[in-house]
């Protein structure tokens, strides 16, 4: 296998080893009769940072460990990845965004079958606003991503033990989370909401409601918004 084809499959693994994770606390928070049921929101964000500190760990083996097709496009206009990689990379990480929430529908079936809530089912897959105001949302997930993007660049301009970066990455997931997660769930990374939504959509549920396509664009369009943006401001550092 080409050195190519090797981190391409490094971010299909990373990213559905992140969405396994990520979802799947959102699951144990979410569904009913999880011993998890309704432990909240600070559950909910420290999951999601080990998610990230794992998945970047097992795919950092042999590859960047994007796992993010904002951070791949961002990183791609900065420099540090070849153009010829970024649709290969964005493509892994859709599909291991779908196999990590199919695993783990999986993983909690007996769970979704007790669940009739929609909302509680999609929001184990997908964001979705707290308060749906699309021009506020869209700064929302643009200022995160921003966040996420200019910490990664920061954290590659300084010196680390080694394997110690990647505990800085999941504090930043977890700081993300924390301080801005609340109005729009913090997708920050278009493959983790939109793989996941299309599990949902596809997925045999038979309480699962309505997919939400309407709102689907944002946590797509506004994360690369808001990694271009930081690259730029990056380039004046």
């Amino acid at each position: 296998m080409s050195a190519d084809m090797v981190q391409i499959f490094s971010e299909f693994i990373g990213t559905g080893i992140l969405i396994l994770l990520g979802d799947g606390v959102c699951a144990a928070v979410n569904l009913n009769k999880s011993k998890a049921q309704n432990s909240g929101w600070i559950v909910i964000a420290f999951g999601w940072a080990l998610a990230v500190t794992i998945a970047v760990y097992i795919a950092g083996i042999n590859g960047p460990a994007h796992l993010n097709p904002a951070v791949t496009i961002a990183m791609a206009v900065e420099g540090s990845l070849k153009m010829s990689l970024v649709v290969p990379f964005i493509i892994a990480q859709l599909l291991g965004a779908i196999l990590g929430a199919v695993l783990v529908w999986l993983a909690y079936l007996p769970h979704f079958e007790a669940t009739t809530d929609k909302g509680a089912i999609l929001g184990t897959f997908a964001t979705g606003p707290a308060i749906r105001n699309y021009p506020a949302n869209f700064v929302t997930e643009v200022i995160g991503t921003f966040v996420l993007v200019l910490g990664l660049l920061a954290f590659g301009a300084n010196k680390f033990a080694d394997g110690t970066n990647v505990f800085a990455v999941g504090g930043l997931i977890l700081a993300i989370g924390l301080s801005l997660g609340g109005p729009t769930g913090y997708a920050i990374n278009p493959a983790r909401d939109l793989g996941p939504r299309i599990a949902h959509f596809i997925l045999p549920m038979k309480h699962k409601g309505d997919s939400d396509w309407g709102y689907s664009w944002l946590p797509v369009v506004a994360p690369i918004v808001g990694g271009l943006l930081a690259v730029g401001v990056f380039s004046f550092m």
